[in-house]
């Protein structure tokens, strides 16, 4: 199951990264980014897809961070082959792109990864990402979510699942579904990152789903966001 060596990671071991960009100021600003984390190590990078592909089945990673736009295979075909369907020990991709395009988005989820950023994106989120990936969880840049939510929603009827939420993660799950971080819901409900991180928990276990990107699906097919409160993203 994908993910599942993760929590088979022994304690304290550090998160392996490898970084696949074809511009090398990129790939060296990604590298001095995760290097301020104790927990996190690049242990490889590529220029262009197929070498990624080869350096990530020979090193294993724990994350690879890979671009869209690069030659000899892109971004895309990467994912798929090394995360996609079929793929007998997949690894977990998270794509980085400059094009905030829905496109890339739907694609780069079907072809396996489990996590979607925009280079623009601000360093705490490409960390909280890799981390989210290391977890077997997924983290999407907050606005490309919520047009990839209205899309899928739109493309089937709505329906109402019975839950046993409580009313304060309720309200977590309403600002997660707009796009807010972690952070950002603790300014807006003045909780503490830790209560903030137990109500996810709490929904995961309560909704059956694996991770924030599944509890924001959730909230939006049964209604609990409504296009009437736009989000401000």
């Amino acid at each position: 199951m994908k993910g599942a060596d993760a929590v088979n990671r022994p304690l304290g071991a550090r998160t392996r990264v490898l970084i696949a960009d074809d511009q090398e100021m990129v790939r060296t600003g990604f590298r001095l980014i995760l290097g301020t984390q104790d927990d996190l190590e690049v242990v490889g990078e590529a220029a262009e897809g197929a070498t990624c592909v080869e350096l990530a089945r020979r090193l294993r990673p724990d994350v690879c961070l890979v671009d869209v736009r690069m030659p000899a295979l892109d971004g895309l075909e990467v994912t798929r082959a090394l995360a996609g369907p079929g793929v007998t020990d997949p690894l977990r991709v998270v794509v980085v792109t400059t094009f905030d395009q829905d496109d890339y988005a739907y694609t780069a989820l079907r072809n396996g990864a489990c996590g979607f950023l925009l280079k623009d994106a601000p360093s705490t989120l490409l960390i909280e990402a890799v981390r989210s990936a290391a977890r077997g969880d997924a983290l999407v840049s907050p606005a490309v979510t919520v047009r990839l939510l209205r899309h899928l929603t739109e493309q089937q009827p709505r329906r109402t699942v019975p839950h046993t939420l409580s009313e304060r993660e309720l309200d977590v799950v309403k600002l997660l579904s707009v796009g807010r971080t972690n952070q950002e819901i603790c300014d807006e409900l003045y909780l503490s990152l830790g209560t903030v991180k137990t109500h996810l928990a709490n929904t995961k276990d309560k909704l059956g789903v694996r991770n924030r990107v599944e509890i924001a699906a959730w909230a939006w097919d049964n209604g609990i966001v409504r296009e009437r409160h736009p989000p401000s993203v």
